[in-house]
């Protein structure tokens, strides 16, 4: 190879090589960087515990809402995990403008891969998502979301992630916890996990929380965070 067309692939090669470093090399920094792309990869249940019984107790707390009525109004863990976790993740596509998760990050937009979570919550076949201990509402710390995140499926997406990882569901007290989570999913890392919690509102199981799924965006200060 002559000199000169050696000199011009390895010219070719350095923008290639700085963009997959600039990928590995994420930091905490560039979750804040307005600039730097993420891609919303969804809600994920894997930690969830819904504490009292999700019965039909009132109008604004009913189960029968999308899904036929079984068990008495009750529920099951099958349900729960089968067709609400898809639901409460399809509400990012079908209602873009109300759960927007690009003005919440101060990003122009944001990518979408949402079947990373769907995929995720479908394999929780052996978890049991409900509980009547209060104490089950806040129990996990940003080491178990490190440590969740490592052994992740991203299905082959790169670059920032950005998550939920919710956690206690209290019927008692209508409130609800996220951990509001950023990763590198090229090296299966946490860049910034930040818990919320706020009240669950609205008619029916599913729009009842997915309510503090809306809030953790809208009340979002990611600035705050750093």
């Amino acid at each position: 190879m002559k000199p000169v067309n050696k000199l011009k692939w390895l010219i070719a090669l350095v923008p290639i090589t700085v963009s997959a470093q600039s990928l590995l090399a994420q930091t905490r920094d560039d979750v804040f960087d307005k600039n730097v792309p993420v891609t919303w990869i969804g809600v994920d249940y894997q930690f969830a515990k819904h504490i009292g019984t999700p019965t039909n107790t009132s109008v604004t707390y009913s189960p029968w809402t999308v899904v036929k009525k079984t068990d008495n109004g009750i529920v099951t863990n099958d349900e729960f995990r089968d067709s609400y976790t898809v639901q409460w993740n399809q509400l990012f596509i079908d209602e873009q403008k109300k759960y927007n998760v690009a003005k919440a990050i101060d990003r122009s937009s944001v990518a979408y891969a949402i079947d990373v979570c769907i995929n995720a919550n479908k394999k929780l076949t052996k978890k049991e998502f409900f509980s009547n201990n209060p104490g089950d509402f806040k129990t996990i710390t940003e080491s178990n979301i490190s440590d969740a995140v490592k052994n992740y499926d991203f299905q082959g997406n790169k670059g920032m992630g950005m998550m939920f990882f919710v956690e206690g569901m209290d019927k008692g007290t209508t409130e609800e916890g996220i951990w509001v989570t950023f990763v590198n999913m090229d090296t299966k890392t946490v860049l910034l996990t930040h818990y919320v919690s706020s009240k669950a509102q609205g008619s029916g199981f599913r729009n009842y929380w997915a309510k503090p799924l809306f809030v953790a965006l809208k009340e979002m200060n990611l600035r705050s965070w750093k």
